[in-house]
């Protein structure tokens, strides 16, 4: 049985350590939230794999890791300090405040119930910050609320450092701060989550062709990387598009609550890379952008065929992490009868994915032979650097195994009386709960076996 609702993966991750509540000890801050040990791991496999699709699969595109704190020029002229706001309604009965087009009912209190209320105002989604010793709190500086625009200020710099014919792209992962009026759907929707995007630089005559290119290679890396079934994805073209956008859609996840994104694919044309370059006359910008005279750079294309100097288009991917956890662990997460009154909650990750690869557990704690042994093995392990391998010490079989099962493991080793006898240990493997005796010089390459396999 997979998850009912979202509270199901809350109270697994508090358990057993992936996700904790930000400044818990102080009462929580909302749209904050810690990322434990298995967290931790499970964040990093996840961005291993997008970087590993994006850059090292690939010959065509960089990567970037550009600053968080930026100067307030680069959302004057993206148009983030202008309009990047949401429609913030507040009600007069309870002092609630929502955001109006994500109420239930646009007339009445999400909280209360009540039809007083305001009408709505445009409430400021960007970070300010009073930056330097004579800023005297004025805002003179923003914690960046994507990282896509600190992408295209750097267009000219990676052209500069790694030529490129077009078509090429530029690829970043990293955090983004956002003043959300309302954080909602745990990870869902946060004031400090992480963003993995790239955008693709195109000739504008081709950029419908790449526009669906990447709509088919996005969606794939959903279903065949982190093994979300093809069902439970569908991709769902905007019906308003942005001001920059020619085209625009949303990879969306089946969550326990219906579909919701978690991956967007845009066609946003020449509007960034014509937003903030230097002589915007010099070019025939296509999309409506700003009238820039701060900018020191041009931020054109020189095709080495023609000669010709033209602003590309952009084809952009922009998936959030926290999100892409949040989906894979609620599509992991599988709860099983085994009879006799027993069940066991098991997290069916790919092992790829998985926060810990393998667990090596004795039998017994107060055997020096079998810890011994089992100590070997896991230096062994830890010599693939494949990720985390842990020792489970307890004494506790059952225990040891429903614990990993819930962490996602998958494969657990484990050291008995017979070892010491005949040099075998006993494999058990986390979905199927098979259990079978190798020799323990076979254990490294069968665990890496395990952990190249692309099922789960």
């Amino acid at each position: 049985m997979p998850a009912k609702t979202v509270n199901d993966i809350v109270a697994l991750c508090k358990r057993r350590g992936f996700i904790f509540t930000g400044s818990e000890i102080y009462g929580g801050l909302g749209g904050a939230y810690d990322y434990g040990p298995y967290g931790v791991e499970l964040m990093k496999n996840i961005r291993a794999a997008w970087w590993n699709a994006m850059i090292y699969s690939r010959n065509d595109i960089e990567g970037l890791d550009a600053a968080v704190i930026t100067n307030r020029l680069l959302w004057k002229y993206s148009g983030h300090e202008s309009s990047f706001s949401d429609p913030l309604v507040e009600c007069k009965k309870c002092g609630a405040r929502m955001r109006q087009d994500k109420m239930r009912d646009q007339t009445k209190c999400d909280n209360c119930g009540s039809t007083d209320l305001t009408p709505p105002r445009a409430y400021q989604l960007m970070m300010g910050l009073s930056i330097g010793a004579t800023a005297d709190g004025a805002i003179n500086a923003y914690l960046r609320p994507e990282t896509a625009t600190t992408t295209y200020t750097n267009f000219k710099n990676v052209m500069d450092a790694r030529p490129h014919k077009l078509p090429f792209g530029i690829a970043q992962i990293g955090k983004a701060f956002r003043n959300e009026i309302s954080p909602r759907g745990f990870v869902f929707r946060m004031r400090e989550f992480e963003q993995a995007e790239m955008q693709y630089f195109v000739n504008p005559a081709d950029d419908e062709k790449y526009f669906e290119m990447w709509k088919e290679i996005r969606m794939a890396w959903w279903v065949n990387v982190l093994g979300i079934p093809a069902e439970k994805l569908r991709f769902t073209p905007h019906e308003k598009l942005a001001h920059y956008a020619k085209a625009a859609g949303d990879i969306e996840y089946e969550f326990p609550d219906g579909f919701d994104e978690v991956e967007g694919i845009h066609n946003r044309q020449d509007f960034d890379l014509g937003s903030h370059t230097k002589a915007q006359d010099e070019f025939n910008i296509q999309a409506n952008v700003m009238d820039n005279r701060d900018s020191t750079t041009k931020l054109a294309y020189s095709d080495p065929q023609t000669g010709e100097s033209f602003i590309p288009f952009v084809i952009e991917t922009a998936m959030g992490v926290n999100r892409a956890m949040l989906a894979v662990m609620l599509d992991a997460y599988t709860e099983e009868d085994l009879g006799d009154g027993k069940s066991r909650v098991v997290l069916k990750l790919k092992p790829a994915l998985a926060p810990v690869k393998a667990a090596v557990i004795p039998l017994a704690r107060n055997v020096p032979e079998l810890v011994n042994i089992a100590n070997d093995i896991e230096n062994d392990l830890r010599k693939l650097h494949i990720g985390r391998i842990e020792m489970e010490n307890s004494g506790n079989i059952g225990k040891n195994y429903r614990r990993h099962d819930e962490i996602g493991t998958p494969v657990c080793i484990t050291v008995d009386h017979q070892t010491i006898e005949d040099h075998t240990v006993t494999l058990r493997y986390r979905d199927s709960m098979q259990q079978e005796r190798v020799a323990i010089a076979d254990v490294p390459a069968r665990v890496m076996e395990i952990i190249n396999k692309n099922e789960k």
